[in-house]
């Protein structure tokens, strides 16, 4: 289980040490940094697949996502005594930090900008780079507790690309246990936001059907994630959850000579709706139903606004679902529906509310006593 994630630098999130628990849900007002929250786990995850830097490309460049506030924000800044301003001169490198602890380890990555003599040596020099990665055994980073420590030299006289993550140059289970351990939990996260639903949603269309276990992050195998389901042992559960949402309803897959169709049947209605005619809140629904009873479940999956477009009657059916599925996996929920969060926090979920007095993203009600632990070292 993941214990904490610490984000440094990212949007509005100068300096965010989150902790998590096997359901966390995490609310906030428009602009609180919600989203910047589930953007800077999902680029953490891209570490270990090698899209780290085209991630942060996609989203404009390192320069389009560092935190754009001054280096501190003083007790009188904060009071009102003085405008919030900088100093004048930057006092620290320029730096992105993203690190999380699990049940074992933890982990670290700090990007920055090239040396300026590198940037003229190539046409990428405004590609960030990798500066740091470490990687310890336990709660804290500490240098006793330091099991791999990686610089933009490179580690045990191995160079490395300074912008490749050793989670996707290193899977030596032998010589690097811990490397391999921690590579293995993040290629194991999945995060599901914004499915299409509109008319012409790859959801809603016939597609070829092979046997799916993991729902795409877009849905376009919704049909065939569901009909591996319903030839599962979570058959049960996923039929149980749709008439639970929708009066009685089942879910069913139709098969037009090897392209599969979602289908659901209706009390009262002769023949079943295809996807093409389920509004779009039904096949968001059984978008997020397919991803949370999948086959093969995840050791972490991050919903955001999950409620988009769904009506205010089936969020307690979602929540019951989020309840059932938190128990096969640990489950992040980013969400805006007070509803949601009532149902999920009354079964125990640990709930984080995010504001932005200052232009910084902050947890409310965590001091000194409350944040967890972090520390991240230096360069």
């Amino acid at each position: 289980m993941i214990d904490t994630l610490a984000v440094h630098g990212y949007r509005s999130l100068r300096d965010v040490v989150l902790p998590l628990a096997e359901l966390t849900t995490v609310t906030g007002a428009n602009g609180s940094g919600k989203s910047n929250l589930y953007r800077a786990f999902h680029l953490l995850a891209d570490t270990a697949t090698g899209r780290l830097i085209g991630s942060l490309a996609a989203a404009g460049g390192l320069s389009s996502v560092l935190w754009a506030g001054p280096e501190q924000i003083t007790g009188a800044m904060r009071r009102g005594e003085v405008p919030i301003q900088g100093t004048g001169r930057r006092l620290a490198p320029v730096s992105l930090q993203l690190g999380f602890t699990a049940d074992e380890f933890g982990y670290l990555i700090d990007l920055g900008l090239p040396v300026p003599q590198q940037q003229g040596q190539t046409m990428f020099g405004r590609d960030p780079i990798i500066k740091r990665e470490l990687i310890w055994a336990g709660p804290v980073l500490r240098p006793a507790a330091t099991l791999l420590k990686r610089t933009a030299r490179g580690f045990d006289n191995v160079g490395l690309p300074p912008w490749a993550s050793v989670l996707d140059e290193f899977a030596d289970p032998v010589n690097r246990p811990e490397v391999a351990a921690i590579r293995a939990v993040v290629r194991g996260w999945r995060f599901y936001d914004s499915f299409r639903v509109d008319p012409d949603a790859p959801a809603r269309q016939p597609q070829v059907g092979t046997r799916t276990e993991v729902l795409a992050g877009d849905g376009h195998d919704l049909a065939a994630t569901v009909a591996t389901i319903l030839e599962s042992a979570w058959a049960g559960p996923l039929q149980a959850a749709v008439a639970d949402a929708f009066d009685g309803s089942g879910v069913t897959v139709a098969d037009h000579d090897g392209r599969f169709e979602v289908a659901l049947t209706q009390r009262g209605l002769l023949r079943p709706l295809s996807a093409r005619e389920l509004s779009d809140g039904t096949l968001r629904y059984l978008l997020l139903a397919a991803a949370l009873f999948s086959p093969r479940p995840p050791s972490l999956m991050v919903l955001n606004e999950p409620e988009t477009s769904l009506h205010p009657d089936v969020l307690p059916a979602l929540g019951r679902l989020m309840i059932a599925a938190a128990k096969r996996c640990q489950l992040v929920v980013v969400t805006h529906s007070a509803v949601l969060v009532g149902s999920l926090v009354e079964a125990g979920a640990l709930h984080h509310e995010l504001v932005k007095p200052h232009g910084e993203t902050e947890v409310t009600d965590q001091g000194l006593l409350t944040r967890p632990t972090w520390q991240w070292g230096s360069r």
